[in-house]
């Protein structure tokens, strides 16, 4: 045997993607249907600006005050840089359960599982936390919604609860979509797209021909606490909408030409989020009715829209946030049945078997979905125990899926320090003869500010801040939330492996790089005779 460090066979690929995975040891089984437009909605409907820039404006506020606008600016920058890296990635490894493949080829097998296991987990937080954001809007539609007490506030006892009942009901409906075929799938998620691309343009144009003030607010403070706090804190709601962009990498599998679509629909996803989002923010704060009045730091963009707009637009606009809604913790999903099904398709995970079966009917992971689906609605039960939760969730899953970026993109920057990154040029063309994305000359300086970028966010997001997580006292656990579901995280991964060790089901060394489902682990595509 002679290891390699090319991770990708030097095989130019078929045009169509079809027989694409036969270089990495995998049949088709999942459905190649997905064109252009459909790869960047999946990026898109994760991020879902409408969803989340609703969900977390009031917090940024709260902490920051119009000066946390500028936040977005700079999280959008050095998620780009992220992104410009996963882009090089996806042209060469188009894999669903990218961050778990990636992160086993460019590091170890040990490693990869590692990354793999806290995305896996950090996603099924997401998808809870993502459904979480029906109540922000729904009640403000139709008072019939909140079936649950009578105060519609996340933040109160009745509003966690109706909360909770929300989302389940939610994720009763996405993890029906996931089990059938993915045309259905691509369908609402093309319309949802649509949709909020629409719904963005309309209250973006409403908000700024409603303005009140000049963009020069957005200089000064009004949040509580220190400056830095302040634009550490207030910079949690970019961070938390400005990820899930590698969703359409996730699902190259399906993708036609997935070597030169997946890279372009990655950065366009995190671009267009990025604008619309920043504009969102924008035109919120320029057109509040006040910004000292209380209300936007604990009703956000909401309380803009049927204070500014009226009752009567503001709700049909906040109608289509919930579509957004919808939308959303569909991708998310489907993006974390994806990154389960990789796993179990390498035999690494408990009853791999059933999670990587995909019936010839469907051509969807069913079992994986509803695993997916269940985990994450018993974390909105954590809504019930209090209304603090909804942060710590939040939180906890933005600071998972940072820290498994950065185990993708730091071994990538020791690869090219070796130079053994990008591979030789040999083979490097896509579906259409055309050269794979790349960075050329650039792809250091971009790396190793996208680590030192995503280890830096990871921490600023776990930081067991009072201020934040606990600011009533009384919940030591929420404030040290995302360090303690890190740590479990992390020891049930590390008990797993050693228990399968120990009972000899891994007799090969684990890792990526081989169809099938059985418990013992492949050789990974790095090595090769």
């Amino acid at each position: 045997m002679t290891v390699t460090t090319d991770p990708v066979p030097p095989t130019p690929p078929p045009p169509g993607g079809g027989d694409a995975l036969a270089p990495f040891g995998y049949p088709q089984e999942l459905r190649r249907r997905m064109g252009r437009y459909a790869s960047f909605a999946a990026g898109f409907s994760f991020i879902s600006v409408l969803t989340t820039v609703f969900q977390f404006f009031s917090l940024g506020y709260s902490f920051g005050g119009p000066l946390f606008f500028w936040t977005w600016p700079a999280v959008l920058v050095g998620q780009l840089l992220v992104a410009a890296c996963f882009a090089e990635l996806a042209a060469r490894l188009p894999i669903a359960g990218a961050i778990y493949q990636w992160a086993s080829r460019l590091g170890s097998p040990a490693f990869g599982w590692y990354a793999g296991w806290i995305m896996v987990i950090g996603r099924i937080v997401v998808v809870a936390a993502a459904a979480l954001a029906l109540q922000v809007v729904l009640p403000a539609v139709w008072p019939g919604f909140q079936i649950v007490g009578g105060d519609p506030a996340p933040t109160t006892a009745s509003g966690a609860a109706n909360a909770a009942l929300l989302g389940l009901v939610l994720l009763a409906f996405t993890t029906l979509l996931n089990v059938l075929d993915n045309r259905a799938l691509s369908a609402v998620n093309t319309i949802g797209v649509t949709a909020e691309i629409a719904g963005v343009a309309l209250i973006v144009t409403l908000l700024v021909t409603h303005a009140e003030r000049d963009p020069g607010i957005t200089l000064h403070t009004g949040g509580h606490g220190g400056l830095i706090t302040a634009l550490l804190v207030g910079s949690f709601t970019a961070a938390y909408v400005l990820i899930g962009f590698e969703s359409a990498s996730e699902m190259s599998e399906e993708t036609v030409n997935p070597r030169r679509t997946a890279p372009r629909t990655t950065l366009t996803a995190l671009t267009t989020s990025g604008v619309c989002g920043g504009l969102l923010l924008l035109g919120g704060l320029l057109a509040a009715p006040s910004l000292t009045d209380g209300r936007l730091a604990t009703e956000g963009l909401g309380y803009v829209l049927t204070s500014t707009l009226g009752d009567g637009l503001g709700k049909v606009l906040l109608a289509d946030v919930a579509v957004a809604v919808c939308a959303a913790t569909l991708a998310i999903q489907t993006s974390a049945t994806r990154m389960l099904f990789s796993m179990a398709r390498d035999g690494v995970l408990p009853r791999s078997a059933a999670l990587a079966r995909v019936p010839a009917r469907t051509g969807m992971p069913g079992t994986a979905a509803l695993v997916v689906g269940v985990g994450a609605g018993l974390l909105l039960l954590l809504n019930l125990a209090s209304p603090q939760a909804f942060l710590a969730i939040g939180t906890t899953c933005i600071a998972m899926v940072y820290l498994a970026y950065a185990m993708v993109t730091g071994p990538m920057l020791v690869r090219r320090l070796r130079g053994e990154w990008p591979p030789p040029a040999g083979g490097e063309r896509d579906e259409l003869g055309r050269p794979l994305f790349s960075l050329g000359r650039w792809g250091l300086p971009v790396n190793a500010l996208a680590v030192a970028y995503g280890l830096f966010m990871t921490v600023n997001l776990a930081w067991p801040r009072a201020e934040v997580y606990d600011p009533e006292g009384g919940h030591w656990y929420f404030r040290w939330f995302t360090v303690l579901v890190l740590a479990a995280t992390v020891a049930t991964g590390a008990t797993y492996r050693w228990y399968r060790d120990r009972e000899g089901s891994a007799g090969q060394p684990d890792g990526a790089g081989r169809g099938g489902s059985s418990a013992s682990e492949p050789e990974p595509a790095t090595v090769r005779a």
